[in-house]
Formats: C-alpha cells, structure tokens, sequence
C-alpha cells in the first residue's frame, strides 16, 4: 500500500492544534530565502503579500525567571518592560535561544505561538485586536497561518496588552 503523500507543512504543532480545534485559519507557505537580509517576520510579510503590521512574530522571554511569550507586529520591537508589566512580572530579558527552542519545541524563525511543546504564558500586542485576520508562524520557517485574534488569544490562553514599541 502506498503512503499517502504529507504536504510540506502538514503536521507541524501549530496546524495540528489549529485542526484539533476546529479553528478557521488560512495556510501561507513561501519560500524561505537566508540570503534575503530580510527578518524572518519582515521575509514573511513580503513573500504572503500582508502588511507588516499585520504579521506577528513570535519572541519568547524571561520575566522572572520564567518563560513568556510576547507576539508583536514584524515591524515593531518587543517592549521587554511592558511584557513584564502585562504579566504582573518585575523584570524581562529576552530568552537565551536554546531556552527558546527547546519549551516551544520550533526553531528561532518558525516559532509559533501555537501547538508549542510547553503551554508558556502569552501576550499578544493590543494592536492585532484591529484586525479580522492576523498572521503568525505556522511552525516553521517559510510557513505562516492566518487566523482571528480572538481565536489566537483563547487557544493560547493570552491575554492581549501594548507590549510592541517602534
């Protein structure tokens, strides 16, 4: 019997999760290119032909020693202050890389805010609210999801604050 043939983003966590749910979304996988110079956010928004403020991307950090993670507009920074803040935390810093990989199980360029390997606090940046689609990592490089805020925000159990500075 033959295998059925898997596309190239079918099974990542994130679109598992998204499935399991029953969730809406759209798939955009691209072509990933090192060689652009581009971020990898600021890579995906050109290659899907989305506004950069549209596309998040997803950072993960330690607020106190434990990890959390901040979705924010490609185009925009991590505002490591405010991320503490939204979470009741002190203290910020951005997330050591293998930290990083090895709780949401993606590597850096692909992580996605959903199906990660260890549930981690989120906080998805106030503005994606003014949309009807936001678009975030599917679970690797060249692949993104578009799915509701709101939809983003109860299956990763965010809660939404102004944590993007320019």
């Amino acid at each position: 019997m033959a295998k059925k043939q898997k596309s190239p983003h079918a099974g990542t966590p994130a679109l598992v999760a998204l499935e399991k749910a029953g969730v809406p979304h759209t798939v955009h996988p691209y072509e990933h290119d090192p060689t652009s110079g581009l971020s990898y956010g600021l890579e995906a928004a050109a290659a899907i032909g989305i506004p950069a403020e549209q596309v998040f991307k997803t950072l993960v950090a330690s607020v106190d020693g434990a990890l959390v993670v901040g979705v924010v507009p490609v185009d925009r920074k991590l505002d490591l202050k405010a991320l503490a803040q939204a979470v009741g935390g002190k203290k910020a810093a951005m997330a050591e890389q293998a930290a990083a990989e090895r709780a949401t199980g993606y590597v850096v360029g692909g992580i996605s805010p959903l199906g990660q390997r260890q549930r981690l606090r989120t906080v998805i940046d106030e503005s994606a609210l003014a949309f009807d689609a936001m678009y975030v990592s599917g679970g690797r490089r060249g692949l993104d999801v578009g799915l509701a805020p709101a939809d983003l925000v109860s299956l990763t159990g965010a809660v939404t604050a102004p944590i993007a500075r320019d």
